[in-house]
Formats: structure tokens, C-alpha cells, sequence
């Protein structure tokens, strides 16, 4: 499904979300209100200038203070790995975008991920994963990590990791695993309306973050939320 199908589906009446140089940006009518649209589409990778753009996006529609829900539309290669980008401190722009979707969900804004195409490292934990809840469409292919990667930082086999990942979602790239660890909440149907499905999620969102729940749910994180209110529990007992 490309962008401008996604953005048909769930505008029908029309927007006014446009693309440059990437950056997708923008707002349509959804539900009696709006909702902003930002994210990175053609498989383009996320550097600082495209980092600050989107977490501008987000910082306007919180300073409207209407509440809105904030829509990441994702298709980007990783972060922008040059030398430039690296020496001007990418890994902090990239930071300063997840903090301000955590803000803005903090702030009363809905935010929703939706991947549907490619994305990784950075930029995926930057944009997809930094919203409140994840969505997929057929055919998305995230990673945090692939596996040859993996293999160059850990000095593993590359057969080894691959046999592992077969039994190990939460290790693996992948949509499948993906929603196995409970980082992406669902997948969406495109022969069906995206204004309805996306609605239908952002009504049913829950107080905190349930992926470690989902994980558990789905048997791809089976002890990540155990340990986690674990955690918690000390440090309310400290």
C-alpha cells in the first residue's frame, strides 16, 4: 500500500498532508476533529535536519493544545549514517523526536505509529516505536537490528543468530516477530477503511504502554513484563 493509498483510505473527504525531500507532514479532517500526520516515506533515511523537521510537526500540534491525535507514517531506511550527520550529534536529534511524541501523547495526543513499508535502527525506535501504539500493514518489514548487523557487533555466527532467531521473536527482524514481541499492536486490513481501523485503535488505547503485556499475551516477550513490575514494585518499596 503506498502513502497516497494510506492517506486516500483515511481521508476520503480530502487532506492536506503533503511530502518533500522525504518528510511527510500535514493534517486531514478525522472523526468530527483533525489529525496531524508526520513521518518519512520512499525508504529515505532519517538524518538531523529530517529529525528536527518532524519533532517541529509534533511541537506545533502540541502548542495547539487541541488534543489531536498524531499519525507516523513510516517507510525510511535507517538513520542517516554519514560522517556529518554523526559529528553534529544525530543520535541526540534523534532523541529530541521521540521525546516530543512522548510529550505530545503525555500532553493528550494520541499518537499512532503505522509502518508500512521498510524501517530500521534509529530511525524505527525514533519514529514507529516512539508512539504510543504501533501499527502495521502487510508487507512492512521493520527491524531493529538485522541480523548481520547483529552478528558483526556480538561476533556471533551468522548461522547461529539465524537459528536463534527462529525460536526467538524478540531477537528476530521482521513484521511477524515484530508483532510476536508485541512492539507492533496489530495489523491492518487495506481492503478495509484505515479512518475506521486507526479510530478504532486510538479509542481503544490504555493507560501506559502495554507492549511488555502484549509480548507475554503473544509468547514472543515472555518475561519482560514479570520483570518489569518487578522493578516497579522495588521502587515503589525504595
Amino acid at each position: 500500500m503506498t502513502l497516497a493509498e494510506i492517506l486516500a483510505s483515511l481521508f476520503p473527504g480530502g487532506h492536506a498532508v503533503t511530502v518533500a525531500d522525504g518528510l511527510v507532514s500535514g493534517e486531514g479532517p478525522f472523526a468530527g476533529g483533525r489529525l496531524h500526520v508526520i513521518g518519512v516515506d520512499g525508504d529515505t533515511p532519517l538524518g538531523i535536519e529530517g529529525a528536527l523537521a518532524l519533532a517541529g510537526r509534533v511541537l506545533d500540534a502540541v502548542r495547539a493544545c487541541d488534543r489531536s491525535p498524531i499519525l507516523v507514517a513510516v517507510d525510511s531506511d535507517s538513520q542517516r549514517m554519514s560522517r556529518r550527520d554523526e559529528l553534529l550529534g544525530l543520535n541526540e536529534y534523534l532523541a529530541h523526536l521521540a521525546k516530543a511524541l512522548l510529550l505530545a501523547d503525555r500532553s493528550g495526543h494520541p499518537t499512532v505509529g503505522l509502518i508500512y513499508g521498510h524501517s530500521a535502527a534509529g530511525a524505527f525506535i525514533a519514529t514507529a516505536l516512539a508512539t504510543r501504539v504501533l501499527a502495521a500493514l502487510p508487507g512492512a518489514n521493520p527491524s531493529v537490528m538485522d541480523l548481520p548487523s547483529v552478528a558483526r557487533v556480538t561476533k556471533l555466527p551468522l548461522d547461529t543468530l539465524t537459528e536463534m532467531a527462529r525460536s526467538t521473536p524478540v531477537f528476530a527482524p521482521g513484521l511477524d516477530n515484530m508483532v510476536a514481541a508485541g512492539a507492533v499492536h496489530a495489523v491492518l486490513d487495506p481492503g478495509k477503511s484505515l479512518a475506521e481501523q486507526v479510530g478504532a485503535l486510538i479509542a481503544g488505547l490504555a493507560d501506559g504502554d502495554a507492549r511488555d503485556r502484549l509480548g507475554a499475551e503473544r509468547g514472543g516477550r515472555p518475561v519482560a513484563a514479570e520483570i518489569a513490575d518487578r522493578v516497579a514494585e522495588r521502587a515503589r518499596g525504595a
